[in-house]
């Protein structure tokens, strides 16, 4: 990335392990000082940390991305103790998966309601920073799940949601010298994959395997490789680029 000419702030959700953590780290590293976010504060600190011992700048903060004050509440908070947020990483995700007939109003709400309302409400909190620097990036996390997956009705709904309130952002905030865009993973090594392996009641080695032959580059994602794409977007060249949803899933998707 090319080093910013003032010092910029990065807010990462849902980021006290797997691809949010990749993410916070890899921006870490990119110059940024970065806000790891999550439902518990303390599950953050090791996150920090590791930025910290790397010579960066991070700050650990609990929010439930859904709840409207906290949210605001967390974002005063960042602008004040680590500096005016103009990146915006909207990672926080969970999966309710079950099929239709017996998938519960709360299992579709809890999905929605991190997914879409925390996206909105992070974007929204941020965005006035963003405007009035007169630059800003926002990274929403998809999935490829969006095309539609048996079983996750809510949250393929949800990441199909997340591409369409990109490309609003887009168009919104363009003039702004803002740019919003999607990366949507397909199967990545992470601790979510491997629980839906136990819930299947499969060992997470068979399960990868099932996936991986039907993936043309021959392997499952690791969060690095979300990171890698997170930071392409983040970055100081990439003002022209706006809109976008990218599919990082190791080969085409349609």
């Amino acid at each position: 990335m090319t080093t910013p000419t003032t010092p910029r702030t990065a807010i990462v959700t849902g980021a006290a392990r797997g691809i949010g953590a990749g993410v916070a780290l890899r921006l870490a590293a990119d110059g940024f000082a970065v806000a790891v976010l999550d439902l518990d504060e303390a599950a953050c600190k090791a996150v920090v940390e590791e930025i910290e011992t790397a010579g960066g700048r991070g700050l650990a903060v609990g929010v439930d991305v859904a709840d409207e004050a906290a949210v605001q509440a967390a974002v005063e908070r960042i602008a004040a103790q680590l500096g005016e947020p103009t990146v915006l990483v909207n990672n926080a995700g969970i999966i309710r998966d079950n099929m239709l007939f017996k998938m519960s109003v709360d299992e579709w709400d809890a999905v929605m309601n991190v997914h879409l309302r925390g996206s909105f409400l992070l974007t929204r909190a941020v965005q006035g920073y963003m405007t009035k620097a007169g630059w800003g990036r926002i990274v929403n996390l998809s999935s490829t799940s969006a095309l539609g997956n048996r079983g996750q009705a809510n949250y393929s709904a949800a990441k199909a949601g997340v591409q369409g309130f990109t490309k609003t952002l887009a168009l919104e905030l363009g003039k702004f010298g803002v740019t919003a865009n999607a990366i949507a993973p397909g199967f990545i090594e992470t601790d979510m994959t491997k629980a839906t392996a136990e819930r299947m009641g499969y060992p997470f080695e068979d399960f990868k395997a099932a996936i991986v032959k039907n993936i043309p580059v021959g392997r499952g994602g690791l969060p690095a490789d979300i990171a890698h794409a997170v930071s392409f977007f983040a970055g100081e060249g990439t003002g022209f680029v706006s809109g976008q949803v990218l599919y990082v899933a190791g080969g085409p998707q349609a």
